[in-house]
């Protein structure tokens, strides 16, 4: 495992420890719903199925196709605003 796989992880394990990873997660949800991510990404969902019809998708093309534009319509904001977050927390809790 490389250096920036391991700090990954073990970031990613105080997350988990501190309960921070799910209050991200929430917080995420939120901001998500509340910029209308989920709704557009919701019409694009509605689109690709009704381009290739519903008998011819899977949950998997569904996936592959929406992922990147789910991505990109993430607003640069609640972006930023994670990172801070997370900075925040590794700036308090330093020891890792």
């Amino acid at each position: 495992m490389s250096k920036e796989a391991q700090i990954r992880a073990a970031i990613n394990q105080k997350l988990i420890e501190m309960g921070e990873r799910e209050r991200l997660k929430e917080l995420l949800r939120a901001k998500l719903v509340e910029c209308g991510w989920k709704d557009q990404l919701k019409a694009h969902c509605k689109e690709v199925i009704k381009e290739k019809g519903l008998e011819h998708v899977t949950v998997e093309d569904l996936v592959t196709e929406v992922t990147p534009k789910g991505r990109a319509l993430v607003p640069d904001s609640v972006k930023k605003e994670l990172l801070q977050r997370i900075r925040a927390f590794l700036a308090q809790h330093a020891t890792l």
